[in-house]
């Protein structure tokens, strides 16, 4: 029985010397290695199922910066606005926010956040 490639998610590498084979063409029946030789048959490629993932704060998004919640609190007199921003020190996803104009009036603002749990400030510049 002839070896057949090994799978790795849905990448086929050759048993014999491990190169990564192409994908074969609408009209071909087998791929060849371009190392070694080694054929392989089409149908080495059907029934591969492919399942991605990716964490949401993988990719940044300014649009989805400005879909955050926000939320007044008012404790002892005192009105924080709450917004859900992940805590670069803890990792809770709340944290008190506060809009100052720090720069020039024709630059942007500085948003100053506290998280709610560990009280760790940091700031973005606008």
């Amino acid at each position: 029985m002839p070896k057949l490639a090994d799978k790795i998610g849905s990448l086929l590498f050759c048993p014999d010397c491990g190169t990564l084979l192409d994908l074969p063409k609408d009209d071909e029946n087998s791929v060849s290695c371009e190392q070694c030789g080694h054929v392989e048959p089409a149908s080495s490629y059907e029934d591969i199922e492919i399942t991605t993932r990716s964490h949401p704060e993988a990719f940044p998004s300014a649009l989805r910066q400005k879909r955050k919640t926000q939320t007044k609190i008012h404790e002892s007199g005192e009105t924080r606005m709450i917004v859900t921003e992940l805590c670069p020190n803890c990792g809770h996803v709340e944290a008190f926010i506060e809009e100052k104009q720090m720069r020039s009036a024709d630059e942007g603002s500085t948003i100053m956040y506290t998280c709610v749990r560990c009280k760790h400030g940091w700031r973005l510049n606008n």
